[in-house]
């Protein structure tokens, strides 16, 4: 397997382009099943993940294909991407490909909307928690779909279409909202989410389903009002700005300091993020072209946070964050309130020299004055990138081992920070 090797010490400084976001770009393409039509996502992200999804989609009959790179593009500027479902040829998604990424099972959505009938292995359990899918099946239910669980399998009927309905989730799900959208939008009559996900990948989804007919109001809000329509068009839509890319980096360059801008990201996106950033001791800026971040050498200070659904503090972020806080002056309390098990980048920051103890849902990271480079194993996806900040700043050499969790949500990452003064390489496997 690959691995990254870091040399720490130096200071971040340049333009990072950020990609299209991972947590937009797969709903979008599981969307391409409901029309028999070409849908065209332009800014799709080099991914492990975006190329695994498109493999599983071409097991229900997605013909999926890229555009070829131009003369003289910048490959930082995303891929366009066209996908068409013109035929539906299975309507299964076996244990093998759902196993291999968990969104991957909210294709049972589009293929019961379209079809009538969807039988899709359940993911099972997952590094950072369970995950269930109960609300997921639980929203189709309330739609019209017959659900039974038969060997693993998740079977969903409905052979005389899904039928609007009022859905309340009991907590907030991205991955819910997503399915009751994507199920919802070729319902018969009208169907209402309370307490639906606030996320900018959930408005980004309903765009494009408007863009291809839908009927949706009131995305990125905690209720979304929709009108069934008879079916749904192509569509051409571009993948808005990856959220946790931008926020990974700009807590890098706070960890190192220097002045990094993060083009094509709005500051809107990441707010919380950005502000516990700025209490740690960076400066955050803003224009037309990006977010701009900045630390001038002066010290960390701690700062407590708790992950919290849209507009809150990310789950997708707290690891990196947590990476920065073993630096700062004082002692930080992160709380994790969205997944169990998320805290397995622990033990590998303190094979780095981090002083880190957990309480339950909370980590207390007393700050240290230096962090000495090691061999470290990434755990998942964003576990593996909070090693990479801490190597940034550590001592010495780190080598992050295990790195393909990187290839799944960080497009060309060495690339990046290398480009910017990082002391990153790729060692092939």
């Amino acid at each position: 397997m690959d691995r990254i090797q870091i040399r720490g010490g130096a200071a971040l400084n340049g333009v990072i382009p950020i990609s299209g976001a991972k947590n937009a770009a797969l709903p979008l393409m599981i969307a391409s099943l409901l029309t028999d039509q070409t849908l065209t996502l332009e800014n799709l992200p080099r991914l492990a993940d975006v190329a695994q999804l498109a493999h599983i989609l071409g097991n229900h009959g997605v013909d999926y294909s890229v555009d070829g790179k131009r003369i003289g593009e910048d490959t930082g500027s995303g891929q366009t991407a066209h996908l068409r479902a013109r035929t539906i040829v299975d309507t299964s998604a076996p244990y093998e490909l759902v196993a291999k990424m968990r969104a991957s099972f909210w294709v049972i959505a589009p293929l019961v909307a379209r079809m009538g009938a969807a039988r899709v292995s359940l993911p099972g359990g997952c590094a950072i928690g369970t995950r269930p899918v109960d609300l997921l099946l639980m929203a189709l239910e309330k739609l019209g779909a017959q659900i039974d669980i038969d060997g693993g399998y998740a079977v969903a009927k409905a052979p005389k279409g899904l039928i609007g309905a009022e859905i309340e989730f009991p907590k907030v799900t991205v991955g819910g909202t997503h399915v009751a959208m994507m199920a919802a939008s070729t319902a018969h009559g009208a169907t209402l989410i309370r307490n639906a996900a606030r996320e900018p990948e959930v408005a980004d989804l309903a765009a494009c389903l408007n863009k291809m007919g839908a009927r949706i109001r009131g995305a990125g809000s905690s209720t979304i009002e929709i009108e069934g329509v008879a079916r749904l068009n192509g569509a051409h839509h571009r993948v808005l700005p990856d959220r946790i890319e931008a926020g990974t980096y700009a807590t890098a360059v706070a960890m190192t300091g220097g002045d990094l801008m993060l083009e094509g990201v709005g500051e809107d996106l990441l707010e919380e993020a950005l502000e516990a950033l700025t209490a740690a001791g960076a400066t955050v800026t803003s224009d037309n072209r990006g977010v701009r971040v900045r630390r001038n050498g002066a010290g960390l200070k701690a700062v407590d946070i708790a992950t919290a659904p849209f507009p809150g503090f990310p789950t997708d972020l707290q690891a990196q964050f947590m990476a920065l806080m073993t630096r700062a002056r004082g002692v930080s309390r992160i709380k994790e309130t969205i997944f169990e098990n998320r805290f397995m980048h622990v033990q590998e920051l303190a094979r780095l020299g981090a002083s880190i103890k957990l309480e339950g849902d909370t980590a207390i990271v007393s700050g240290v004055k230096r962090l000495r480079g090691a061999p470290v194993m990434a755990t998942d996806l964003r576990a593996s990138v909070s090693l990479v900040i801490a190597g940034l700043a550590a001592d010495g050499e780190t080598i992050v081992n295990r790195v393909y969790h990187l290839d799944r949500g960080f497009e060309r990452l060495e690339e990046k920070l290398g480009a910017c003064g990082a002391d990153i390489a790729r060692i092939a496997g």
